[in-house]
């Protein structure tokens, strides 16, 4: 079967394979189409990575090529709503905006933020660095310090780069740790693997172990060998205890070819010496003989490895709980080693054409918060726009983000939108964070894109590579979002040095698959070029995860620098929230879906039906304890605000712990997405706290937020809804 490489004749029933862009996993699909529409979207069984496992998601696709909703050209708001202009209008009209608030303001008076989708585009992959070197602004924000900043400091740290990020070897591995993570839900995340349901049973049935530790009995839990409830935010005391446990019981490995790379291992036999198992027992949940076990059962597996995800990063200890996930699989002789934490070795190395990454060059000017290669953490966004005097924010432009929804304090960033002078988004829609620009440039579908995987081939957990054209031919009077980056550079960086406009213009002329092969060549897979890409539509196999070590390591001498004074100097904070801690506070965790992706998806209908996934889940015991029932409303309050929300009372959740999922609240006035108003929820980021952070990093803190819940008295209204539903339905509706 050959893919689609040119249009198609119409009617025609043809095959396309390419890489699902929904996730991480990096399924191969197939789809079935007439030329003008998508006929079926199946697993593609020949995909040497899925092997014709696809999750719901992959549906999507067509649901979002044919989004009603979806903007296809720019849009202005006006005082009689949104209306329709050219594009060389809108592009003069952006940059015109852009120029003005820099000529008043200064340059750094104009923010940026990047949402996660842009590193699901090759296009925007490739070409960023143009429209971001054309703003010529230091006030740079990402989804990063709401995910996987921990993950980046680390590997910078360690290995010599951000982008250097071992991930499980969970084809070949005997034992798998899992802290804080929810791979079947994810399919992954800073671990590419689709199919985990199966990889975790292949474990089981060559006789290995998979073991969660979660305050929540996730979808993962549930077919894990054993699940472990822990307090939310105190996977650090774990970890320590953990770290304490291999050296008391003498499973540490100094003696391995790892353990000679890295000069300061031996420091490691104090970092945890206060912190026994007995120690941590009350305060984690975990008992001292379940903490003794796991540590016996990881270290005496013939290969194991300690995966440590959303759940550890997101909170006050993200940057140390990750190090000593890190740390353990060092000193226990599991990294680098098959069936442990190895190195991908992706055919477009993307840490040999990048930098490093740094941290702390530059803090922000209000919350006075390190920067991480370039970019402030998100918890400083709103503050930077509210805060009057020098260097206040007064233009904001966003690409593929909806950062009302998905950081901390929504509400007050959303405040803070509404009053810049100007702002123009990127993005498809007319979203809770769109709606206050001034124009939304809109690029085309996924299906209207080529696309190669620059990012998450280099978390994959077997290497591959696949190329996929576009399955759609764009329409002349809709762009690419590369061609608007390059087109807004253009206007705004006129006097760009030479090599970087004939960069733009070869780019222009033959798209980025120009980059793309330029990439392909100077990666370590010679035989990978993009004529072999073409002629293998559905992927070329590079085989299993393999030892890279030292030759991964980017720091000149080849060693693992440890960086042991950095991490220890939290050990402080550590043992002031032990003598401070609450047990009897409610904590407020997220949650995710194998049928959403943050904010994306919600206005899909095949993803949304269903029983509402946008729910209280709390324990019986804490339902009981506040009298609430199954079906409920129920008001949960944090320092920052409040929602009502429906209760599912679920034992699920350990006691004293709530969850809300991310990326609901779209009862929002003004926004353009029908069926994602109908299904509005609430926004759990209108309830997380912008001044919880893990201060090592500045990496937002949204689980173990404290929160109080109170059954939300009904007010019946004319139709028996109460005023919370009403308010909600309202919004729906607007």
């Amino acid at each position: 079967m050959a893919t689609t490489t040119a249009a198609p004749t119409l009617g025609e029933t043809q095959t396309h394979f390419r890489t699902c862009t929904l996730c991480e996993a990096m399924c191969g699909v197939e789809i079935k189409h007439d030329g003008e529409k998508v006929l079926s979207i199946k697993g593609d069984k020949n995909d040497p990575f899925s092997q014709g496992y696809i999750c719901p998601k992959a549906t999507a696709l067509q649901d979002l090529h044919e989004d009603p909703d979806r903007l296809r050209q720019p849009v202005e708001r006006t005082a009689d709503g949104w209306k329709s202009i050219s594009w060389p209008e809108a592009l003069d009209k952006v940059a015109a905006g852009i120029q003005s608030i820099q000529q008043k303001y200064g340059q750094n008076a104009l923010g940026v933020y990047l949402g996660n989708p842009n590193v699901h585009n090759m296009g925007g992959m490739l070409t960023i660095k143009q429209l971001l070197t054309s703003l010529k602004t230091r006030s740079r924000f990402s989804a990063t310090s709401i995910d996987q900043l921990p993950h980046h400091i680390i590997s910078m740290h360690l290995f010599g780069h951000m982008l250097r990020i071992p991930v499980p070897d969970v084809n070949h591995t005997q034992y798998m740790l899992i802290i804080g993570g929810n791979p079947l839900a994810s399919n992954g995340s800073i671990m590419t693997a689709p199919n985990m349901r199966q990889k975790l049973k292949d474990i089981k049935a060559r006789d290995g172990k998979v073991v969660v530790v979660d305050p929540r009995r996730t979808e993962t839990a549930d077919i894990a060998s054993e699940h472990h409830f822990i307090r939310p935010a105190t996977d650090v005391l774990l970890l320590l205890a953990m770290l304490n446990e291999i050296y008391t019981q003498g499973y540490a490995k100094l003696d391995t070819r790892v353990a000679a790379l890295a000069p300061e291992i031996d420091r490691l036999a104090l970092f945890a010496e206060q912190y026994t198992p007995e120690s941590v027992a009350d305060i984690t949940g975990i008992t001292a003989a379940e903490i003794k076990r796991i540590v016996k059962e990881f270290c005496e597996a013939e290969s194991s490895v300690c995966y440590g995800r959303m759940g550890i990063s997101v909170q006050e200890f993200g940057l140390l709980s990750q190090y000593l996930s890190m740390v353990i699989n060092i000193v226990t002789g599991r990294l680098d080693e098959v069936g442990g934490l190895m190195f991908p070795n992706p055919a477009v190395d993307v840490v040999n054409s990048s930098g490093p990454g740094y941290l702390g060059k530059r803090h922000s000017r209000v919350s006075n918060l390190p920067d991480f290669n370039g970019e402030y953490p998100v918890v400083a966004m709103a503050d930077e726009m509210l805060v009057e005097g020098e260097g206040q924010l007064k233009g904001f432009v966003t690409v593929a983000g909806n950062p009302v929804l998905s950081t901390p304090n929504g509400e007050k960033l959303d405040e803070a939108l509404s009053q810049l002078e100007f702002m123009v988004s990127l993005d498809y829609f007319v979203t809770e964070t769109s709606r206050h620009a001034n124009i939304i440039l809109p690029p085309v579908s996924p299906l209207e894109r080529d696309h190669y995987d620059i990012t998450f081939n280099g978390f994959a957990v077997h290497n591959v590579a696949k190329y996929s054209p576009a399955l759609f031919d764009k329409t002349d009077d809709t762009k690419h979002d590369w061609e608007i980056y390059l087109g807004l550079a253009d206007r705004l960086d006129k006097d760009a040095p030479e090599a970087t406009q004939k960069e733009r213009a070869a780019t222009k002329a033959f798209g980025p698959k120009f980059l793309l092969e330029q990439g392909l060549k100077y990666g370590p897979h010679k035989e990978v070029t993009f004529e072999a890409l073409i002629e293998n539509p559905h992927g070329i196999d590079l085989g299993p995860l393999h030892r890279m070590l030292p030759e991964a390591i980017k720091h000149a001498d080849k060693q693992i620098h440890l960086h042991v004074d950095f991490y220890q100097s939290d050990l402080a904070r550590v043992k002031e929230m032990v003598q401070q801690y609450n047990s009897n506070e409610i904590l407020l965790i997220g949650r995710r879906h194998v049928r959403s992706n943050n904010s994306w998806l919600h206005n899909s209908h095949r993803l949304v039906k269903g029983k509402s996934r946008c729910t209280l889940m709390l324990h019986p015991q804490t339902a009981a304890q506040h009298g609430i029932a199954d079906g409920q409303d129920v008001r949960v309050t944090s320092r920052v605000g409040s929602v009502v929300i429906v209760a599912e009372v679920t034992d699920e959740l350990m006691p004293g712990v709530v969850s809300i999922p991310h990326g609901f609240g779209h009862g929002r006035k003004g926004v353009k997405q029908k069926i994602a108003q109908a299904h509005a929820g609430v926004s759990v980021n209108d309830l997380t706290d912008e001044t919880l952070i893990d201060q090592l990093s500045g990496n937002a803190a949204v689980n173990g937020v404290p929160v109080q819940l109170e059954l939300e008295a009904l007010d019946m209204g004319v139709d028996g809804l109460s005023t919370a539903t009403e308010t909600v339905a309202e919004g729906a509706l607007a």
